[in-house]
C-alpha cells in the first residue's frame, strides 16, 4: 500500500471525515525521486468541533505515529469543522514552495 493510501485509511477510520484529501507533495521538495515523505492533508470532521487548531494537529499526529516513525517527514495540515469548511466555499490554501526545491539526483 502506498503511504498516501495508508494515511488516508487511518484518517478516515479515526475522524469519519466529511471531506478528506491527502496529496503527496514530495516531488516539490529536495528528496530522492519516488520518496513518500511530504504530504498535504485537508481534513473536515465534526470531531474538530470545539478544538483549537493545535489540538486538531496533535490528534492527527497521534493517529499517524507509525508513519512519522518510518518515511513521513512533513504534513501540511488544513483542518476544519463542517461549518468552517462551508465558510471557505471548499477552497484550500496552496502549499508554499520548498526552500530547497528540486530533487536529489
Amino acid at each position: 500500500m502506498m503511504m498516501r493510501e495508508q494515511i488516508e485509511e487511518k484518517l478516515r477510520a479515526a475522524f469519519e471525515p466529511v471531506f478528506l484529501e491527502v496529496v503527496d507533495e514530495s516531488y516539490r521538495h529536495n528528496v530522492p525521486a519516488g520518496s513518500e515523505s511530504h504530504f498535504k492533508v485537508v481534513l473536515v470532521s465534526d470531531k474538530f468541533t470545539g478544538e483549537r487548531f493545535l489540538n486538531r494537529h496533535r490528534m492527527i499526529y497521534g493517529t499517524l505515529t507509525e508513519e512519522f516513525a518510518s518515511t513521513v517527514h512533513a504534513l501540511a495540515l488544513h483542518t476544519y469543522t463542517r461549518k468552517e469548511w462551508e465558510g471557505l466555499q471548499d477552497t484550500v490554501i496552496t502549499s508554499p514552495p520548498c526552500r530547497g526545491a528540486g530533487t536529489i539526483a
